[in-house]
């Protein structure tokens, strides 16, 4: 199983762009690899809970700080 946690870094993008790439990683990423897309377009909160519903994928955890949202979205193994 891979464990090693894959970042994608999409500050200063407006989505959809946040969210393709997202999808990008995971679509690249081993089963059970988990990415973590750090976004600061408020549509995220949005676009990447629906995302991961519609692609079978589990978001784990997502928080704010600073104004940059943190989402860590699963891969199914």
């Amino acid at each position: 199983m891979f464990t090693a946690e894959i970042t994608v870094d999409a500050r200063g993008h407006r989505c959809p762009v946040p969210t393709l790439r997202l999808r990008r990683a995971l679509e690249d990423a081993p089963a059970g690899a988990r990415v973590r897309l750090l976004a600061d377009d408020p549509l995220a909160r949005i676009d990447v809970p629906h995302f991961a519903a519609g692609g079978g994928f589990v978001v784990v955890e997502s928080a704010e700080t600073d104004g940059v949202l943190s989402f860590l979205v699963a891969r199914p193994g």
